[in-house]
């Protein structure tokens, strides 16, 4: 993969806005009425990977299925909490405004939580319209396929482009595409479990 890297693929959650902890908090919180899942449990299974995905593995660990519209109702939660908690990572508006390369957001968030988390953090106006959800693709990470659809609408080619990300699932998907991943370790999915 030599040659210089002309797009840079951020991830939202944990790379460009410090949402992993209140997600990660909504979702023991949900699961606590019924369930022994803590933030940490979530963060090591899960870290990552689209919430669908993240439902079915845990369904399958604890050998229960979870509520109807559980993820509907965990999500409304998650949308109301960024509103009064959400916060940009450190320095993530900086890089965005002076990076010389073109740059674009990939992420396993739902469209309206992507959107929302972006704009709550005063990123979205830097990054729109190159922002690509999980929701256009079947299969989410650690597959790559949103990494090669955002290079693919973007006009790059995978080889050119270096993915910025702070979970192993996103690092294996950048892999998987030919990419070059950027492990991100100042959020706190990285601090608290994953090696990069």
């Amino acid at each position: 993969m030599a040659g210089l890297v002309e797009r840079i693929i951020f991830d939202s959650d944990g790379v460009l806005i410090d949402s992993e902890r209140i997600v990660c908090s909504v979702d023991a919180q949900a699961f606590s009425a019924g369930y022994q899942v803590t933030c940490e449990d979530i963060i090591e299974c899960c870290a990552g990977v689209p919430s669908e995905t993240m439902y079915e593995t845990l369904e399958a660990q604890l050998d229960h299925p979870l509520p109807e519209n559980f993820d509907m109702q965990v999500e409304e939660f998650v949308i109301e909490t960024y509103r009064s908690e959400l916060s940009t990572i450190d320095g993530a508006s900086e890089v965005i405004s002076t990076l010389a390369v073109k740059k674009c957001v990939a992420s396993s968030s739902s469209p309206a939580k992507l959107a929302l988390g972006l704009i709550e953090a005063g990123l979205f106006e830097l990054l729109s319209p190159q922002i690509f959800s999980t929701s256009l693709m079947p299969r989410g990470k650690p597959h790559p396929d949103l990494f090669l659809l955002s290079a693919n609408i973007t006009d790059a080619e995978p080889s050119k482009c270096a993915v910025a990300k702070d979970c192993v699932a996103g690092v294996g998907a950048a892999r998987a595409a030919g990419m070059r991943p950027v492990g991100f370790v100042g959020g706190h999915t990285a601090e608290q479990h994953h090696e990069i």
